[in-house]
């Protein structure tokens, strides 16, 4: 089963009674599939490379940025532009041969979830959004496939293993069952906004990784029925027991059909907005600054956040806050709200448009980082 190069490549494993020759052909053999290659997926894949499981799919449609590489340890400078998922298979194939490295650039959605996860033993989430963990989650109860789940935020984290079924053939708890119904859209922060100890995705992610090898292994005790909460600036460890609620996992979609129906933006309210959401471009932007006109910039990143840019400083709301500090808002001119990329400010527009009857809302496209392109290649 072994290649002299293997053996001694695996050989702290083989010394292990609990793994061993037998083990160690059951990780060969198993198939992973990490949805993410961000700060969670990019140590959970280095470790299960580097054990050598036999087949790794890596999902990730995201280019690598520059604000990745403080914590995603994967990606150098010279990566930067580049689609993670490649790149993880260049440097990964580097670290260990013996691995089946599949790249999947590709956005997972309801429509190619069930496919692609079919295909593989153990689903390890290193996701970072509330619609993709409800999918991923979904289509694995309905492929009855063990999900290793961990998420971040700021100085703490969380890890699971969900719909496990132990050796009595009986079924852990689902996502849905630890999380019946998705917040409130706006009212949880992503790392992008809210910012993220850069070695905490690393504990998680590492901790994700040992799970996927105790179920591949059947060795120790999985983290079903349980969810384990890191926080870092204490270093304190706690798990909590969580019970499977069938009612909830019976509100999911029970078979493909039901899955191939589900928005599941719309049920994590990413997508609530009744009509299009009026926008407006940087060179638009430009020409009503030069022309004086009159209108308010509304930036709704967070406080902190760079670049900070004179000329669009006019009134700044974090997206967390707009629902309480709506009266700070002109009805009556023209606002242009704008964030990093255009992506939180859309958010916003349609919090103020369907919560609180604004229609005088224009989302700058692109946000600050086209601004700041529009400047550097100094198009009028």
């Amino acid at each position: 089963m072994f290649n002299k190069e293997e053996i001694e490549r695996y050989s702290r494993h083989l010394l292990l009674p609990e793994i061993g020759i037998a083990g160690q052909e059951k990780i060969k053999k198993s198939k992973v599939l990490v949805i993410g290659a961000g700060g969670l997926g990019c140590p959970a894949l280095q470790y299960l490379t580097a054990i050598g499981i036999g087949e790794i799919g890596i999902v990730d449609f995201d280019k690598i940025e520059a604000s990745n590489l403080q914590r995603q340890i994967l990606y150098t400078v010279e990566d930067i532009g580049k689609l993670k998922a490649h790149v993880a298979v260049e440097k990964l194939s580097n670290q260990n041969p013996f691995v089946k490295l599949v790249p999947l650039p590709l956005r997972l959605d309801n429509k190619n979830a069930l496919e692609i996860i079919s295909q593989y033993d153990i689903i390890l989430d290193g996701t970072d959004n509330f619609a993709t963990r409800y999918l991923v989650n979904d289509a694995c109860v309905i492929l009855n496939k063990p999900l290793v789940y961990g998420s971040i935020h700021k100085f703490q984290g969380q890890v699971s293993v969900l719909n496990y079924t132990d050796n009595n053939k009986k079924t852990g708890p689902t996502y849905r069952c630890l999380f019946p119904e998705p917040p409130k859209s706006g009212s949880i922060q992503n790392c992008a906004e809210a910012g993220v100890l850069g070695v905490l995705p690393g504990v998680v992610g590492t901790l994700q990784a040992a799970e996927t090898i105790k179920i591949i292994t059947g060795i120790g005790e999985i983290l079903s029925r349980k969810l384990l909460l890191f926080d870092a600036l204490t270093m304190n460890f706690q798990i909590i027991e969580i019970n499977r609620n069938d009612g909830w996992t019976k509100a999911a979609p029970k078979n493909k059909e039901e899955f191939l129906k589900m928005d599941y933006d719309f049920f994590c309210g990413n997508n609530v907005h009744k009509g299009s959401t009026k926008s407006i471009s940087v060179n638009e932007l430009k020409l009503k600054i030069q022309n004086k006109e009159d209108f308010c910039l509304l930036d709704v990143r967070e406080f902190m956040e760079q670049p900070q840019i004179d000329e669009l400083i006019d009134l700044q709301i974090p997206l967390s806050e707009v629902s309480e500090k709506t009266h700070l808002i002109s009805k009556s001119k023209k606002v242009i709200v704008m964030c990093k990329g255009g992506t939180r400010s859309k958010r916003a527009i349609e919090i103020l448009e369907n919560d609180f009857g604004f229609n005088n809302l224009y989302n700058l496209e692109g946000g600050i980082m086209e601004w700041m392109k529009l400047q550097s290649e100094k198009v009028i």
